[in-house]
């Protein structure tokens, strides 16, 4: 078996090799090989004797932990086998703290290492005590605001007769009477006193341009960013497809709000607060909104786009936007965004890890970039019906372009290749639609 996130091959012992040891039981456990190269081949040891009494006493004499040791052979070659369970406490070896990342063993630093000890004692970011703040540096309108939305949501009882002081009690945001990070961030005057990248950037962009065309920055606690990120978007940022039904105008946005406000309540939310900015990139035919932060661990991209266990970041501020009604429920705000973009005929939303953060991009593919993409206009008159319609199959494609079922199967297999349109069923029933 290759090398992987819960297997390590060595063909000799050292004590560097307690590093590894270290990371598997700050992770999920795994079991590190010795005597065994890195093909998986067995070369096997000769001090096995010596490293069979050894091993558990130094490995529970530097780390503090038990790992069971147990010695193998095979056609005449002895190896052996540490197995290292996953620890609930944080285990460092001489002071350092290891983790394991695919089949690299890393130290962890910085705002890793911090996220990592406080996940480890059962808090997040936003539960430690700000000691440099006051009740002066909460605004109070925001506070205000807060309880009219949770008095609507019907999830805080008599929520609008609390004090300021008593709403916070019950939401747990200050301990012994101090005020958490998680109270700044979501009702402080001046978030960025504190933290100075908890600002929204806003860029809209023109074709392949690197700078934007116009942009904002946006600041404030996360009860206003959430309301005045949406509302500036939607007047400054977005543009509006104009049609008429008769002798009445249509409007459509360009995105399906729905979706825009989820993108951006994830963002918030999901935030690595000591990290970078997020920035919101609008282009012609995409929205792109990147936080901060990748996934926790335990989650994939697969499993965020349906319903699933949820495992914020910053828990206890997912649990004060959960009771502010401003997020259904957790676990439901990637397969939110995916409905509403299917809804309004849009393809699904490329979800993905980059930068150190987490990325969605939103698609709104124009009549101009699907010509730059070589499109025909049969090809393009099919993806327009498909975004009316949801969906087009080859007897639909050949009527709409007056041709024959060879060139249409073709026509369409090219819509496949480019990613626009997914194929699904077989012979008659064959249908094409967004993914």
């Amino acid at each position: 078996m290759p090398e992987n996130i819960n297997i390590e091959y060595k063909e000799n012992w050292n004590e560097e090799h307690l590093k590894q040891i270290c990371s598997f039981a700050n992770a999920n456990g795994g079991v590190l090989f010795i005597g065994i190269n890195d093909k998986g081949d067995i070369t096997g040891i000769h001090n096995f004797k010596k490293l069979m009494d050894d091993l558990p006493n130094i490995i529970q004499a530097k780390l503090g932990i038990f790992a069971e040791v147990e010695l193998l052979e095979s056609d005449k070659k002895y190896y052996i086998k540490i197995s290292v369970n996953p620890s609930s406490m944080a285990i460092s070896l001489r002071g350092t703290y290891y983790q394991r990342t695919g089949t690299t063993t890393k130290e962890l630093t910085g705002n890793a290492l911090t996220e990592f000890l406080l996940k480890r004692s059962g808090l997040s970011w936003g539960d430690v005590v700000e000691e440099r703040a006051s009740f002066d540096d909460i605004n109070e309108s925001s506070v205000k605001t807060y309880k009219a939305d949770a008095e609507k949501s019907g999830r805080i009882p008599d929520v609008i007769t609390l004090t300021t002081t008593d709403l916070f009690e019950k939401l747990h945001l200050i301990d012994n009477g101090k005020l958490k990070r998680a109270a700044i961030i979501l009702f402080g005057k001046d978030p960025e006193k504190y933290y100075p990248q908890s600002h929204v950037k806003i860029g809209r962009f023109v074709s392949n341009d690197s700078s934007p065309k116009f942009h904002e920055i946006i600041e404030g606690n996360l009860i206003t960013l959430q309301k005045r990120v949406f509302e500036i978007i939607e007047t400054k940022f977005m543009v509006k497809n104009i049609s008429y039904d008769g002798v009445h105008r249509i409007e459509t946005p360009e995105y399906p709000f729905a979706a825009l406000r989820e993108a951006i309540m994830n963002a918030l939310i999901h935030r690595d607060y000591m990290g970078s900015m997020t920035q919101i990139r609008i282009n012609d035919d995409s929205f792109q909104i990147w936080n901060d932060g990748p996934l926790v661990d335990g989650l994939t991209i697969e499993q965020l786009k349906q319903n699933h266990p949820s495992k914020p970041r910053n828990k206890l501020i997912a649990e004060v936007c959960l009771k502010g009604g401003y997020i259904e429920a957790w676990g439901t705000g990637i397969p939110r965004i995916i409905n509403a973009c299917r809804m309004a005929n849009l393809p699904a939303p490329t979800i993905e890890e980059t930068s150190g953060g987490f990325q969605i991009t939103i698609t709104n593919i124009s009549e101009s970039a699907l010509i730059k993409l070589g499109l025909n206009e049969r090809q393009i008159k099919a993806y327009q019906y498909v975004r009316t319609h949801g969906k087009i199959t080859n007897a639909i494609y050949q009527k709409l372009n007056n041709i024959g079922k060879t060139f249409s199967t073709k026509e369409l297999y090219e819509l496949v290749s480019l990613g626009l349109l997914k194929h699904s069923g077989t012979g008659r029933g064959s249908i094409y639609t967004f993914y």
